[in-house]
């Protein structure tokens, strides 16, 4: 029987905006028209509506976005999936596309519109604490303390969010030290070190916008994780969070003194696009860069102007920022990357809590297995080699139906994990369907089991991802699974659940878990489950 809920509206809320049904880039989003500029944008351009609107009243430029990720980005441009379906691209840079020819090829006229850079926000009391809130530091002092554990901080995956990109490739830049853009060779000789500043990472995000949700959600206790000290984000990001008052005490920003990664957002015509667009294009950027029109994108997104004679307002602590080298050739780029997931972040735990209850017979059981298989390495898209399991990951799958099955842990071999890979790939190919569905039992299960897990080595990334395509119809129901969760032990009680929407699946119950847990709303009720699955390994 499902279980009868009062929805708050605080849960309601996170219902409404923590659900992800993210647009395919190769979808159509309609034909060519006068007037309007079809755009394929990075998420976080959502707080540019209000100076579209007003740019829309004053040019006749209606701007239609669909909004996705710096990689699956650069791979549509590559594929050529973005073809005649947008006008152009406006990515928080051009950086990454620009070193892959087939994309590059692509991109036309670009315009820089706006910029931010990609720094360090500690609570105040933390600067303090480290000696940070009136003086210049550079990354290599940030990743001794770091590495001591003195603070910890959240950033973005940077396989999924360009802040986290950014991020990456400066602290390698700096510690390098070379003057130029870091190298595969070089990434070798300062693993140590990155390793020490990614060591104080503590919570992970595939947004620059859940990132900041999650950290105040933590900071106010809205949520049982452990609170952190700061975020690597952008420079807009943090000081909007400072604007809007919401914190208990402001974030300080520290801008490394070796310098930084700027997003200096490019809005970007793509070759194809025709004489309307190319003309909505000009008339759209001219006016954006107008004095007024930057003045209102500084006000209201607390990014900086780009254009001269625009003077930065006084939140803007430091004026004249130091830009390091972002590596041209792709080759170095997917080194670093691919060092970060391999061999320098902290490793993952994830439990997969996967419904096999007979609803689920046909066409999804096999888009499950599909879903799985792929993050074994079968999927070699750019942005499927960045999101399979990786080396050092340690892996529990616990499908269910009437009750909850037998968990199984596999941990992928660091070097080669061909074998460990195979292994989860005979899993979950193994996968039947049959039964009822017992979503709380299994999810209280799924606690139990990461305990001796957490408790055997804590210093990993460790999260559950609950997938069901029904509603909880054997053993207990969601007011019980609420009061065991309050007896979990509290190193326990922080694992976040991200729920994965499918089939015939409460959103208003799965809603409630992520929220109580910490967690995050996934939708796959009208997409490809495998892209989901590998959009949740940004937050893993």
């Amino acid at each position: 029987m499902r279980t009868a809920l009062v929805v708050t509206g605080l849960v309601l809320a996170t219902l409404l905006t923590g659900c992800t049904d993210e647009p395919d880039p190769a979808a159509p989003v309609g034909p060519a028209e006068p007037g309007v500029l079809r755009v394929l944008a990075g998420s976080e351009l959502t707080d540019m509506q209000p100076v579209l609107d007003e740019a829309a009243k004053a040019t006749g430029i209606k701007v239609k976005f669909t909004f996705t990720g710096t990689l699956e980005g650069a791979e549509a441009l590559a594929n050529g999936e973005v073809d005649g379906k947008y006008d152009a691209v406006w990515f928080s840079s051009n950086r990454y596309p620009a070193g892959i020819p087939d994309a590059a090829k692509r991109l036309g006229n670009q315009v820089k519109i706006m910029s931010s850079p990609v720094v360090l926000g500690l609570s105040t009391s933390s600067a303090k604490r480290l000696g940070w809130a009136d003086k210049r530091v550079g990354w290599g002092e940030i990743a001794e303390q770091a590495g001591r554990k003195a603070f910890s901080y959240g950033m973005t995956d940077p396989s999924a969010s360009n802040s986290g990109f950014s991020a990456l490739v400066g602290v390698a830049s700096a510690l390098a030290g070379a003057g130029n853009a870091v190298d595969a060779g070089q990434i070798t000789a300062v693993t140590p070190q990155l390793k020490s500043f990614f060591g104080a990472q503590a919570l992970s995000a595939g947004s620059s916008g859940w990132l900041s949700e999650a950290y105040q959600r933590r900071a106010t206790g809205q949520d049982p994780g452990a609170q952190v000290d700061g975020l690597i984000n952008y420079e807009s990001v943090l000081l909007s969070m400072n604007a809007a008052g919401n914190l208990p005490e402001p974030l300080t920003v520290v801008y490394p003194s070796d310098g930084v990664v700027t997003a200096d957002y490019p809005l970007t015509l793509l070759t194809d696009a025709g004489d309307d667009a190319r003309d909505a294009h000009q008339r759209l950027s001219d006016h954006l860069r107008t004095a007024d029109v930057q003045r209102k994108i500084m006000e209201t997104t607390h990014r900086r102007p780009v254009v001269p004679g625009v003077e930065l307002a006084s939140a803007f602590a430091v004026r004249d920022l130091v830009e390091l080298p972002f590596p041209a050739a792709r080759d170095s780029v997917d080194a670093l990357l691919s060092a970060y997931f391999n061999q320098i972040r902290r490793p993952s735990r994830t439990l997969y809590v996967l419904d096999t209850s007979g609803s689920m017979a046909g066409d999804r059981i096999e888009s499950l297995r599909s879903a799985l298989v792929r993050l074994t390495g079968a999927d070699d898209s750019l942005t499927g080699r960045f999101r399979q399991f990786r080396s050092r990951e340690e892996v529990t799958m616990l499908p269910f139906n009437t009750a909850p099955g037998a968990p199984r842990t596999f941990t992928i071999p660091e070097g080669d994990p061909r074998a460990g890979l195979a292994e989860i790939k005979a899993f979950a190919e193994g996968l039947r369907e049959g039964g009822g569905t017992a979503i709380y039992d299994s999810l209280s299960r799924a606690y139990e089991v990461m305990g001796p897990l957490v408790a055997a080595d804590p210093d990993r990334f460790t999260s559950i991802v609950l997938m069901t395509d029904g509603e909880n119809s054997n053993g207990s129901g969601l007011a019980e699974f609420q009061a065991s969760y309050r007896s979990v032990p509290e190193s326990v009680r922080q694992v976040p659940v991200f729920t994965v929407l499918f089939g015939e699946g409460s959103s208003a119950e799965l809603g409630i878990v992520a929220a109580m847990t910490g967690g995050k709303v996934f939708d796959a009720r009208n997409g490809e489950l495998g892209k989901v699955f590998q959009e949740i390994r940004g937050y893993q």
